[in-house]
């Protein structure tokens, strides 16, 4: 057990003797995760930003700014005047809205009142925070003039004996008139097709695990490169000389990169559940199991590869191209539904195509360990045929 930690020391001092590796093993993953998924958590709120300057700060105007938080296209933030005209000026925002000091119910009761609203030319956003505030102001002017025609009925009816009691009238007239609005029904009912989409993609999920499979299957994959280097510089004859066998030699080489490889997918497994919010439904098992049969089937792989190449040089080039490969055809990068049919039976070759529907099916479709029995198990079929047609074929020299 000694030797087997000897060589898992030696291989991780060699492989992280480069601060460059530090870059593929985790700053790369990441930060093609961070891109591919948008960048975002599911809760960040995607409306497009639209900065409001309210200089009236009546009741008027809280209730246009409440108007405008019920769109679901525009996202309203107060700010201050000098402020909103610096953020427009340097086009850091689309479009700016203004309420002016005079915007009140009995300034737009007479209809005297102005808003004012800038916009950066040809900027669609800008044309997307235009129809919002028009929606949002026909919506106050609807109730000011449901309560105009409240109190011209009441004044057929009784008349008021004072401009004070008009603009009292008027003023529960428009109250009443927004509780009613907010509270009517819906006159249209959205009803959602029943038809099953075809397509199971999750921008986030199928991200961090997209780039997580191909940035560890390569390195895995890149176990070759270990046994056709020492083979090549003479190492591992001078290593076999000594009381170690072929068996203790493959299984702490191999061991070392596997556990290696766990400890990088539990990182970015982790950053997925802690900056872009992934749930995987309690089934931290079925998870661990998706990471170890994969890993332990991507280092077979490797482990039989070097068994053909003859250089270094040769096992890395190939390392790269057939796991680029793999993770392509395997549904890593865009989803597998998106292939013909034929394609998609085609790839189920592939360990990677196993190993994405595993992990989908954990944090995608909430999957435990029962769940994603077939994936696990045809992962570890995968493992079992490499590393028996490995040790069979390995080389000293």
């Amino acid at each position: 057990m000694n030797k087997i930690f000897l060589i898992i020391y030696k291989d991780i001092r060699i492989r992280f003797s480069s601060l460059v590796e530090w870059l593929f093993f985790l700053i790369l993953p990441i930060v093609f995760i961070l891109v591919l998924s948008g960048g975002t958590g599911p809760g960040d709120d995607r409306r497009i930003t639209l900065e409001v300057v309210d200089l009236a700060q009546t009741e008027l105007s809280a209730s246009l700014v409440s108007e405008l938080e019920k769109s679901t296209a525009i996202k309203p933030e107060l700010t201050a005047l000098k402020n909103a005209e610096d953020n427009f000026e340097s086009r850091q925002v689309s479009a700016i809205l203004i309420i002016p000091e005079t915007f009140s119910v009995e300034s737009l009761r007479k209809g005297d009142t102005v808003i004012e609203f800038k916009q950066q030319q040809n900027d669609l956003n800008a044309l997307i925070d235009q129809q919002a505030v028009q929606v949002a102001v026909g919506r106050l002017s609807s109730l000011v003039d449901i309560a105009n025609a409240s109190v011209k009925k009441a004044q057929e009816i009784i008349p008021f004996e004072s401009e004070f009691d008009r603009q009292k009238y008027f003023d529960e007239a428009f109250a009443e008139a927004q509780k009613l609005m907010a509270d009517a029904p819906n006159r249209v009912i959205a009803e959602q097709a029943n038809t099953k989409d075809t397509i199971s993609y999750n921008p986030r999920a199928n991200s961090t695990f997209g780039q997580m499979i191909t940035w560890v299957f390569i390195p895995l994959i890149g176990l070759s490169a270990i046994f056709a280097g020492e083979r090549e510089w003479g190492t591992l004859r001078r290593i076999l000389i000594t009381p170690t066998s072929k068996a203790l030699y493959i299984a702490g080489t191999v061991i070392g990169q596997v556990l290696t490889a766990v400890f990088q997918m539990a990182l970015l497994v982790g950053f997925g559940m802690l900056v872009l919010g992934l749930d995987f439904g309690g089934s931290i098992g079925g998870l661990l199991v998706m990471i170890i049969s994969s890993a332990l089937a991507a280092a077979a792989l490797g482990t039989m590869l070097g068994t053909f190449v003859k250089t270094e040089s040769q096992a890395n080039g190939l390392s790269i191209m057939i796991g680029m490969v793999m993770a392509m055809m395997g549904g890593c990068w865009y989803p597998i539904e998106l292939f013909p049919a034929a394609i998609q039976n085609a790839v189920k070759v592939l360990p990677t195509t196993w190993a994405m529907q595993g992990f989908l099916d954990v944090a995608v479709r909430g999957q435990n360990i029962a769940g994603i029995a077939l994936e696990s198990g045809v992962l570890l079929c995968f493992a079992l045929i490499f590393f028996l047609v490995g040790v069979w074929r390995f080389k000293y020299e």
